[in-house]
C-alpha cells in the first residue's frame, strides 16, 4: 500500500530528528552554553532516563567541586549590594541564620571595594563633626566578611562556638541608640548585647574600642548624636592611630588604613579583605535633565525632581588618595566583578576616582563581570535620559555607565549577569508593580550588539522569596554562577567588537572650591548662625543649611538674622502668596510668622524662600503699579521696578547678574533707562512678582518637595515640546535658561564639567 504524504512528511521528520546531534545539555531550556551550565551548577540535571542524565549528573557535580579557592576576586560596589554578594546583607535580622555564604565562601581571597560618598543616616551624623570618609557601607561590608574558617582559626573556637560570636557582633555592629548612653555597660545594655559571648582577645579590643569613646572628650559630641554602634567602634579604631588632635584635624591616609586593619583584625577578617576605593573625603553630585544640580547621595535619593538623571559627578575635598592595597588587589585580580546596587551611587563613584578604572582596564588577563541590577529605582532607573516615557532596560543601564565612567565602559567588563525573570512568579511581578516597583528588563539583543555577553540566570534567593516576598540576590546562588563562569570561560564566544555610545572623557578629579570636609562645613555653618539666629529656631536653621549642601556659605553673607514675628501683628500681605516670610532689606533679616515654627516643612520651605530673596539684598530702588486704562477703561496695570544705584547695591548677585534675572522672569527693560524693569499685567492675570520667583525658585532648585508653588512653571521643562507653537519653544526655552541661571550664577556651579559640550571641548583642547 502507497504510503499517504503525511506518512513521508513525518518520516522525513523523523529522519532529520535522527541525524541531527542531540546532546544531552539539550535538555536545558537555557539559550546559551553559559546559561545551562549555571542552571545545571544550580539545580542539577532535569528529569529524564539515567543514561541520558548521567553524565549532565556527573557535570554537575564538577562544576560545584572546582576548586576556585586560590583565586584572586575583587569587588566593587555600594553597601547593601557589596555585603549581599559577598556574604549576606549584614544588616537584615535574620542574617546570623546564615552568615557563612556569598562570594567569601566560594572564593576566600576576595578583597572588596567599597564607595564611600554615602551621606545619611549615622554616617551622615558622623561627617558633620569627623573629617573623614562615610564609614557605614565599610562597617557593613566588613561585618558581611567574616568566613568561619578565618574566625574559627584566629581565635581558636569550635564549630559550635562560631554563631554565637557571630550573632553577638551582629547585635553589636547594628545597634542605634536613640539617646546618649551614659557608659559602656549601659550601651551594651540597651542593646541586649552580652560581650562575654565573645572570644577573650576580641572582647578585649571591642572594650577597649568601647571604653574610647566613653573616656576620650573628644567622642562625647558624636555619643549624644543617634548613630549606629559598629560606624562608632570604625572611627575610634581609625582615631586611635592618631595623637590627641582635635577630631576636626584633618586625618591622613595611614590612620585610615590602619584603623580598618585593626577592627578587621579584631572581628577575624583577614587585613585587607574591605578597603575604601578612596581614602578622601567625597560626596556626589547628580546633574538632572532639568539643569538641576544636587549634592549629596541621601539627598539626591529623596530629590524626586520628575526628569531623568543626565550623569553624576564625585567632588572630592583635596586631590583624591587611593589606597595602594587597591591598586595591588586590581592588579593581581584573576576575577574582577562590579556588584549590584544603586546606579548612581554604587560602582559610578568608586570609578570616578582617578586611577581605578585605568588600573582594571590594564589587568588584561582578569575575567571581568557586571551583576545587573534586578529592580528600577526611583530617582534613578525609573526614568530613562533619552526617552523618559519608556521603561528602563538592561541597555540603559550599560549607557549611564558609559556616560559617567571616565573613559566609558570598554575593557571594564564583557560579561553581564541577568536576573531570569521568567523564574519569579508572576504574583511577585503583580505585588512588585502595585509599589510602583518594576523589574530593569533585558533587551538581550541590544546588549549583545554593544558587545556584551548576557547571562540570564535564577540567581535570586528562594528562601526570601518565601519568608518576605522579596526579590533579591541570592548570595550563594551568584557565587555558584560566577564560579561556573570561570570554569568554562574558555567555552564562552568570543569577545565582540564594542559598539557603545560616547564616552564620559577623563578628566581631572572635581574638587570642592572651598577644599573643606563636610565636617569643616558643619563647623562654619555653627559659627555664623550662632550669631543671627534667636527665638528656639538655630536647630532648625542649622539642620536646614547641612542638609542642603549646594546653599554656598556665602548665601548667608547678607542676612542679619532671622525673627520670628507674632501671628497677631503680621502684617505683610499675602495677595501673591502664601509665603508666610520675607527678607527685609531695610534691616538685612529675614522675617518669618511664629506659627511656621511649630511645623518642620513649612518652617523650611519659608526659611529657604526668604533665604533665596535676601541674595536679591537691596536690589530695588522703587516698586510701583502703574494703573494702564485705554479709552477710560481699565486694561491692568503695569509693574515698574527700579534698581538701586550700583554704589549703593547690597547683594549677592552683582548688577549685571540682576538685570539678567529680571529678564528671565519676564521683565521687559526699558529702552530709556536700563534700570527700569516693567511687566504689563492684565486685569485677571495673577502675578508673582520678581523678588518672590526668585525665592520660590531658590527654594525649587534645592529641594522640588517644598515648592509646589512655583513647580507648575518649571513643569513645561518635563513636557514633550511641539515645534508647531512656538510659545511652547519660548517657554521652554526661558524656564530651561532660568534654571541654568541658578545653577551657574546663583549656586556657583559653573564648572566646565557640569556642560558636556564644554567637557569635551576642554578635552580636546
Amino acid at each position: 500500500m502507497l504510503k499517504s504524504d503525511h506518512q513521508k512528511t513525518v518520516a522525513a521528520s523523523l529522519a532529520g530528528m535522527a541525524a541531527a546531534g542531540f546532546t544531552p545539555l539539550d535538555l536545558l531550556p537555557q539559550a546559551t552554553l553559559a546559561e545551562k551550565m549555571i542552571e545545571l551548577a544550580l539545580t542539577g540535571p532535569p528529569a529524564g532516563p539515567a543514561a541520558i542524565t548521567a553524565g549532565l549528573a556527573e557535570l554537575a557535580e564538577t562544576l560545584r567541586r572546582a576548586d576556585v579557592a586560590d583565586l584572586k576576586v575583587v569587588v566593587f560596589g555600594g553597601g547593601t549590594g557589596l555585603a549581599n554578594v559577598i556574604g549576606g546583607d549584614s544588616r537584615s535580622p535574620d542574617w546570623p541564620r546564615s552568615p557563612f555564604q556569598g562570594l567569601k565562601d566560594v572564593f576566600p581571597r576576595t578583597t572588596a571595594v567599597v564607595c564611600v560618598t554615602d551621606d545619611g543616616g549615622s554616617t551622615g551624623e558622623l561627617l558633620k563633626y569627623l573629617p573623614l570618609i562615610a564609614l557605614g557601607d565599610l562597617r557593613h561590608v566588613l561585618l558581611a566578611s567574616i568566613r568561619f574558617e578565618q574566625l574559627a582559626e584566629r581565635y581558636h573556637l569550635s564549630s559550635g562556638q562560631v554563631r554565637p560570636v557571630v550573632a553577638t557582633l551582629h547585635a553589636l555592629f547594628n545597634h542605634r541608640y536613640a539617646s546618649r548612653p551614659a557608659t559602656a555597660a549601659a550601651l551594651l545594655a540597651d542593646g541586649n548585647i552580652d560581650l562575654r559571648l565573645l572570644p577573650s582577645g576580641m572582647r578585649r579590643g571591642v572594650q577597649e574600642l568601647l571604653e574610647t569613646l566613653f573616656v576620650d572628650e573628644r567622642f562625647h559630641v558624636l555619643l549624644d548624636r543617634p548613630n549606629c554602634v559598629g560606624n562608632l567602634l570604625l572611627a575610634a579604631a581609625i582615631y586611635q592611630q592618631l595623637p590627641p588632635v582635635p577630631l576636626s584635624a584633618p586625618v591622613d591616609q595611614a590612620a585610615v588604613r590602619a584603623g580598618l586593619r585593626f577592627l578587621a583584625d579584631c572581628i577575624g577578617v583577614r587585613s585587607g579583605t574591605v578597603l575604601p576605593c578612596t581614602a578622601t573625603p567625597a560626596r556626589l553630585k547628580v546633574l538632572y535633565a532639568n539643569g538641576v544640580l544636587v549634592t549629596g547621595e541621601h539627598k539626591s535619593s529623596l530629590a524626586r525632581r520628575g526628569c531623568p538623571v543626565d550623569r553624576v559627578f564625585v567632588e572630592f575635598a583635596e586631590p583624591p588618595r587611593v589606597l595602594p592595597e587597591v591598586m595591588e588587589a586590581i592588579a593581581g585580580a584573576d576575577l574582577i566583578l562590579f556588584a549590584p546596587g544603586s546606579l548612581y551611587t554604587s560602582i559610578i563613584p568608586v570609578l570616578q576616582v582617578p586611577g581605578i578604572a585605568e588600573a582594571v582596564r590594564r589587568n588584561a588577563r582578569a575575567m571581568k563581570v557586571l551583576i545587573a541590577n534586578l529592580w528600577g529605582q526611583k530617582g534613578e532607573t525609573d526614568l530613562v535620559r533619552d526617552d523618559p516615557n519608556r521603561r528602563f532596560y538592561v541597555s540603559d543601564l550599560l549607557n549611564a555607565y558609559q556616560r559617567n565612567i571616565p573613559g566609558g565602559v570598554a575593557d571594564l567588563f564583557r560579561e553581564v549577569v541577568v536576573l531570569g525573570l521568567q523564574d519569579v512568579p508572576g504574583n511577585i511581578l503583580q505585588s512588585y508593580a502595585l509599589e510602583n516597583k518594576v523589574p530593569i528588563y533585558l533587551d538581550r539583543e541590544r546588549v549583545a550588539a554593544m558587545g556584551f555577553t548576557v547571562i540570564e540566570t535564577k540567581v535570586y534567593s528562594p528562601r526570601t522569596l518565601m519568608e518576605r516576598h522579596v526579590v533579591q540576590h541570592d548570595p550563594a546562588a551568584l557565587a555558584t554562577a560566577i564560579s561556573t563562569l570561570w570554569v568554562i570561560r574558555e567555552q564562552l564566544p568570543p569577545a565582540a567588537a564594542y559598539d557603545l555610545a560616547p564616552c564620559c572623557p577623563v578628566a581631572a578629579p572635581l574638587l570642592d572650591p572651598e577644599r573643606q570636609a563636610p565636617s569643616c562645613r558643619y563647623d562654619e555653618i555653627r559659627r555664623r548662625i550662632g550669631a543671627f539666629t534667636a527665638n528656639g529656631v538655630t536647630d532648625q536653621v542649622l539642620d536646614i543649611l547641612w542638609r542642603h549642601i549646594d546653599i554656598p556659605l556665602a548665601h548667608l553673607d547678607y542676612v542679619g538674622g532671622v525673627d520670628l514675628v507674632d501671628t497677631e501683628v503680621w502684617c505683610r500681605s499675602q495677595r501673591w502668596d502664601n509665603i508666610f516670610s520675607f527678607y527685609d532689606p531695610g534691616d538685612g533679616r529675614i522675617k518669618i510668622r511664629q506659627d511656621m515654627r511649630d511645623d518642620p516643612s513649612r518652617f523650611e520651605t519659608a526659611f529657604l524662600v526668604a533665604l533665596g530673596q535676601s541674595l536679591l539684598g537691596n536690589y530695588a530702588a522703587k516698586k510701583e503699579m502703574r494703573p494702564v486704562v485705554q479709552d477710560g477703561e481699565s486694561l491692568g496695570h503695569a509693574f515698574c521696578l527700579t534698581l538701586r544705584d550700583p554704589l549703593a547695591l547690597r547683594g549677592f548677585l552683582s548688577l549685571e547678574e540682576i538685570r539678567r534675572y529680571l529678564l528671565l522672569a519676564r521683565m521687559r527693560q526699558s529702552a530709556e533707562n536700563p534700570d527700569i524693569f516693567l511687566r504689563l499685567i492684565n486685569g485677571r492675570e495673577e502675578f508673582t512678582p520678581p523678588g518672590l520667583l526668585f525665592g520660590l525658585t531658590y527654594a525649587w532648585y534645592l529641594d522640588n518637595r517644598f515648592a509646589s508653588h512655583v513647580e507648575y512653571k518649571m513643569a513645561i521643562a518635563r513636557v514633550e515640546i511641539s515645534d508647531l507653537v512656538p510659545a511652547q519653544v519660548n517657554m521652554a526655552a526661558r524656564r530651561q535658561a532660568l534654571t541654568e541661571f541658578f545653577r551657574k550664577r546663583v549656586f556657583r556651579h559653573d564648572a566646565p564639567l557640569f556642560d558636556e559640550r564644554k567637557a569635551m571641548e576642554t578635552m580636546a583642547d
